[in-house]
Formats: C-alpha cells, sequence, structure tokens
C-alpha cells in the first residue's frame, strides 16, 4: 500500500494529472463562449480546445527538461513523443475527422427520407493546430508551476 500511496503522491504524476484535468475542464467554458451552447459531455471527450493530448505530453515532457534537463536522454524520448501525439492530433486525427464528416454528410443525402438506422461517425476527433498551440501553453504552464512550486 505505501508503494501506491507514494505513487499517487509523486509531483510529477500529479502534475500531468492536474494539466489533464485543467485541459478537459476548459473544453466547457470555451465551447460555451463559441457557440452559447453548454455541452457538459465534452469534459470526457476528445477533440476540442485546448487539445488535452498536446497539453498531457507537454506537460511531461516540459516536467523532464526542467528535471533532468534538455540534454538528457529521458528528455529526447518525451520530447519525440510529444512531437508524435502533436503531429498525429493535428494530421492524422484531424483528417479522420474531416472523412467522418464527409461520410455523415453523404450518407444523409443518400439516405433522407429513408427508414434506416444510421449511427453517425464521430467527427471531432483531432485537433486544429490553434487547438493544440492551447494545449502546449498550458502543459508547459502546468509544468512551470508545479517545478517552481515544490
Amino acid at each position: 500500500m505505501n508503494g501506491f500511496l507514494t505513487t499517487l503522491l509523486n509531483p510529477y504524476l500529479l502534475a500531468i494529472l492536474t494539466a489533464w484535468l485543467l485541459s478537459q475542464s476548459l473544453k466547457v467554458p470555451i465551447h460555451y463562449l463559441s457557440t452559447r451552447k453548454w455541452r457538459w459531455d465534452l469534459f470526457l471527450e476528445s477533440g476540442g480546445m485546448p487539445s488535452s493530448h498536446s497539453t498531457l505530453a507537454t506537460c511531461t515532457s516540459t516536467l523532464i527538461a526542467l528535471r533532468d534537463g534538455l540534454d538528457s536522454p529521458i528528455f529526447a524520448v518525451a520530447l519525440t513523443m510529444t512531437v508524435i501525439v502533436i503531429y498525429d492530433a493535428t494530421h492524422v486525427r484531424r483528417e479522420a475527422g474531416i472523412h467522418a464528416e464527409r461520410l455523415n454528410l453523404l450518407f444523409s443525402e443518400i439516405f433522407d427520407g429513408h427508414h434506416l438506422n444510421q449511427d453517425k461517425l464521430k467527427e471531432v476527433i483531432g485537433h486544429t493546430p490553434t487547438q493544440v498551440l492551447g494545449g502546449i501553453i498550458l502543459g508547459g504552464l502546468v509544468a512551470l508551476f508545479y517545478h517552481f512550486t515544490w
């Protein structure tokens, strides 16, 4: 039990979880400000502003850079993973979302008026560059806050 508690109280893990919670929590009011509609389900959804994937990855690599230095091997690994996550969010997952949007439109046009059960594909699974930048900034700020308050 002591090992589990130590893991839970790990300040780096707490910082990373805080970054993720902040990122997910901010999606609800940011969406409201842009649409004037409350969507509480966004707290558990992927996509949206800010990118929680980018926040999480950036916070992790920033904490490692601050603790172990920019020349450490673990920072190189963390930065590599951060770049992959950001690329995936802005390119691969974004393109998949665009494909889903177009397929949903196509199905809607083809089957309009028919009683066919067609589940809509999830369209918001990737991020715009602005959403990713928001995640990067948030992740970096949380990492800096935790690093300088320990």
